[in-house]
């Protein structure tokens, strides 16, 4: 477990903050930097606690590397923490690969969709609270956003006029793709923790103001 102490001016030594035992074990699970991951976590955490995590390690493969990714989501009681370390080439010819790493804090407040898209291969076996096969959870809170357009059209078969475009943005500031038959169910069944989690967190609670 990483445990960091440090100073604040004018109120002498602050309390230790350190990782739950539950993420510390889910990034040594993970294999990839984990003490390296942890502290990118820790200092976007600043010092609040961790009410659930999901941890995501994917692998893709490039023409000259395999490269790995490891996105840690973390909610507190104030914010969504989404913190990304991944690896990047060498920064001179001939030099050894690096690891970047980077994090961002999303008020509660400002998450404006949780997204699930749940895939079920067999759906005549399905039985109630099986989880899926494969789940894709996307948070939107307005940083990034994706457009996807068609060309329009009328009722008319026969018309051939140009109608421009038509098209959707919707929010996707991060998307992961879990799979059962890569990272078993016990991981799809984890993200499906998270989002009940981070969805009844940034919900207003019934009365309340949108």
């Amino acid at each position: 477990m990483w445990d960091r102490s440090g100073a604040t001016a004018g109120r002498g030594v602050q309390a230790p903050e350190e990782l739950p035992p539950a993420l510390v074990a889910e990034l040594e699970r993970c294999g990839y930097y984990p003490e390296l991951v942890g502290d990118v976590v820790l200092v976007a955490l600043a010092g609040e606690a961790v009410r659930a995590h999901l941890v995501h390690l994917e692998t893709t493969f490039d023409t000259d590397a395999v490269r790995r990714h490891v996105t840690v989501l973390a909610l507190t009681p104030t914010r969504l923490v989404v913190a990304h370390v991944d690896d990047h080439g060498p920064e001179a010819e001939g030099g050894a690969p690096v690891a970047v790493g980077s994090s961002e804090s999303v008020p509660l407040s400002s998450v404006r969709s949780v997204v699930l898209a749940h895939r079920f291969p067999a759906p005549e076996r399905h039985r109630r609270g099986g989880p899926p096969q494969e789940l894709t959870l996307t948070v939107g809170w307005g940083t990034l956003s994706r457009v996807d357009l068609e060309p329009a059209g009328c009722a008319d078969p026969d018309c051939d006029a140009d109608h421009g475009y038509t098209g959707s943005v919707t929010g996707d500031d991060v998307s992961l793709r879990i799979s059962a038959d890569a990272e078993g169910q016990d991981a799809v069944r984890a993200a499906l923790r998270f989002a009940r989690a981070l969805t009844a967190a940034s919900s207003p609670p019934p009365g309340a103001p949108g």
